[in-house]
Parts: structure tokens; C-alpha cells; sequence
């Protein structure tokens, strides 16, 4: 069986879990404690030395992580990538605009809020909140005449990105100037077997 080392914090690890639910993969969930940095201990960088959740330990006892490396692995040969050349490209591009250029800012901050950093960081906010706002207009602008982000179908590259949208508003941001987003978000919520951020099996 597959093994999850996750922190139910995190939007990269929640790309996995809910994949892993949505694909109907049976797998045990680890959770570790981020604020114990049970992430830097020996025991888990000799599975990932980056020291970073999600980390998925495979049937053959290798280890993958980054989150949108394990989606790809996962969801490969299946209806949550296209088998056309153009639209597993744009799966990429998405994926990698999520990486580069929204996660960096929305999930940032709302890391800070969560964790009690906002005093710490405070020199650097404001340009991590427009910046997080310049993502969310690239999202809108691109939902406005469709359905999902790729294809018209729901993808990876949509688990990508809803990880951290649907909890922008713990970070502050608001979603209220974005319609297109905020509609996407609900056919996300719509999806079989979709599961919560919170949700540990």
C-alpha cells in the first residue's frame, strides 16, 4: 500500500490526498507535526531530503515528493490527465504557473496567518499580496469562458490550483472580485468523491 507523510495544513499535501480519493487509491496517511519540524528529522530526509511534505513512499519502497511531481506520477494513464500531447502541455503550464507564480504569495501568506508570522514578515506583505492578487486575475481572466482549466475537464492541473484558492480567505484574500474563480471553485466541490482539506481518512 502506499504511504502518505502529510501535514493536514498543507494545500500541496491535500493536491495528493484528494487525488489519491478521487482515483480510489487506498493508501495510509502519516501525518507529521510542522511546527515540531518532524520534517527535519533523519528518519524523514532519508526519505526526502528536502525535507518537505507530501512525500509518497511507493509500493517498491522508493520514495517521491513534490506535490504536482506525485499528482503526475498518480493521475498518469488516467481521466485526471489527457492523453492529448497540446493538453498534457497545458496540464504542465498550469501546474508549473501554480509552483512560480501562486503559491509562492497565496499560500505564503496564508501560512504566515496560520503559523503567526505576520510581525516577522510584515516588510515583504504587501508585495506577496499583490502578487497573489496578479494570480488570481491570470485564474479569472482564463475561467471566464470556461469550465475548468484545461480541456473542459477536470484535471490535475485544477486539483493544482484549487489547493490553495479555496483557502485564499485564511490568508485574507478576497475572492469576492473573481466570479469565474469563484464558480470554478464550486464545480471543484461538485467533483465525486471530493474530500476537504481537513479530511485525514
Amino acid at each position: 500500500m502506499l504511504t502518505l507523510y502529510d501535514s493536514l495544513v498543507s494545500g500541496n499535501g491535500y493536491k495528493v490526498r484528494l487525488l489519491l480519493t478521487q482515483l480510489g487509491i487506498p493508501f495510509r496517511l502519516v501525518l507529521l507535526d510542522l511546527r515540531k519540524r518532524e520534517t527535519r528529522t533523519p528518519e524523514f530526509l532519508a526519505k526526502n531530503p528536502n525535507g518537505r511534505i507530501p512525500c509518497l513512499r511507493l509500493e517498491d519502497g522508493s520514495h517521491l515528493w513534490e506535490s504536482n511531481a506525485i499528482q503526475w506520477y498518480l493521475a498518469d494513464g488516467t481521466s485526471f490527465l489527457p492523453a492529448d500531447k497540446l493538453e498534457r502541455a497545458q496540464v504542465l503550464q498550469w501546474m508549473f504557473f501554480e509552483q512560480y507564480s501562486h503559491e509562492p504569495y497565496i499560500a505564503v501568506v496564508r501560512s504566515w496567518h496560520h503559523f503567526g508570522l505576520l510581525d516577522q514578515f510584515q516588510s515583504q506583505l504587501a508585495d506577496k499580496i499583490e502578487r497573489g492578487y496578479a494570480a488570481l486575475g491570470v485564474m479569472e481572466s482564463h475561467l471566464a469562458g470556461r469550465s475548468f482549466f484545461v480541456g473542459e475537464r477536470y484535471s490535475i492541473a485544477d486539483i493544482a490550483l484549487y489547493a490553495y484558492t479555496h483557502v485564499a480567505d485564511e490568508g485574507k484574500f478576497d475572492l469576492g472580485p473573481y466570479p469565474a474563480v469563484r464558480r470554478w471553485l464550486e464545480r471543484v466541490r461538485a467533483q465525486p468523491r471530493y474530500v476537504p482539506i481537513t479530511w485525514a481518512g
